[in-house]
């Protein structure tokens, strides 16, 4: 039987299974092979992707759902990649169009390089803000944070969710409550017995991301990044919200230097919800 040719190959759901192919379509376009992040969001999230007759995949992205079970509110767009020998034949264009009719009436957002926002105006998506990811080791110094942080606990759960669901604008329980296993630290900051802001540092190659950063003021930001940042010997990354200019530079005074600015974009909706002064970084750019 005849190869069906590269427009007529069927996009598919993809599974955990799929995480040593995705990881390989990673590193064909020059991307870290990225396997611990790739396994949270397939399990997490709905992943496409078109296979390769030759074997591998074509293309594939995930989309990460928020909301309520089969009604979200808000979808988020990742990881979008065309394997090189595949890449400029309208590959991804297709496996977009895909993805936005599958989502129908619900928003969605994505961050976005330089190189793919073309495509994501084509399709009706808008820049609403931006993020810089800063990455390096971080030299602690000045003055020391005066809110209290500590690590997470299991009883911490239910007031973590509660804070988050208030700053991220819609509920994302089924990212949250896998953030235990997937990170390697997991702190909350806390004023008077009160839940006031809470962060993580997952591995991710040989660095630490910083994700998500929910916390009431840059004060509290700055708290958790340095009680975090003690406890490792990688380099930090993480994305932060551009209009976080005093924690942007802060951290940036501490050896953590700029590496790239992404556009923040979404579809179907003027802003994300909740609110961005307390919404400092997200998990991953992946999954909004």
């Amino acid at each position: 039987m005849s190869t069906p040719p590269l427009p007529d190959l069927p996009i598919r759901r993809l599974t955990p299974r799929d995480l040593t192919a995705c990881a390989d379509l990673s590193e064909d376009r020059g991307w870290p092979r990225e396997e611990h992040k790739w396994g949270l969001l397939l399990a997490a999230g709905t992943g496409y992707g078109i296979d390769d007759p030759d074997g591998g995949l074509v293309t594939a992205c995930v989309v990460t759902d928020y909301g309520p079970p089969r009604r979200p509110t808000l979808s988020a767009i990742g990881m979008v990649l065309v394997a090189e020998r595949h890449a400029r034949r309208g590959i991804g264009r297709r496996l977009m169009h895909h993805v936005v009719e599958q989502a129908g009436a619900t928003p969605l957002t994505l961050h976005a390089t330089p190189y793919g926002r073309p495509l994501y105006e084509e399709l009706g998506f808008k820049v609403i803000g931006r993020a810089e990811m800063v990455c390096g080791h971080f030299t602690p110094g000045g003055h020391t944070p005066s809110v209290a942080t500590r690590a997470a606990t299991a009883e911490d759960l239910s007031a973590i969710l509660r804070l988050d669901g208030e700053v991220f604008g819609t509920d994302r329980t089924h990212i949250l409550t896998r953030l235990p296993a997937f990170a390697d630290q997991l702190r909350v900051a806390e004023d008077g017995g009160e839940l006031i802001g809470y962060a993580a540092a997952w591995p991710n190659m040989d660095t630490h991301v910083v994700g998500p950063l929910i916390a009431r003021d840059t004060a509290t930001a700055k708290a958790l990044v340095t009680s975090l940042a003690a406890g490792t010997d990688r380099p930090l990354r993480t994305d932060i919200d551009v209009r976080h200019e005093e924690l942007l530079t802060w951290i940036k005074e501490r050896g953590v230097e700029s590496l790239s600015f992404n556009a923040v974009m979404t579809s179907l909706a003027p802003d994300l919800p909740g609110d961005w002064t307390r919404r400092f970084a997200p998990l991953t750019v992946a999954a909004g």
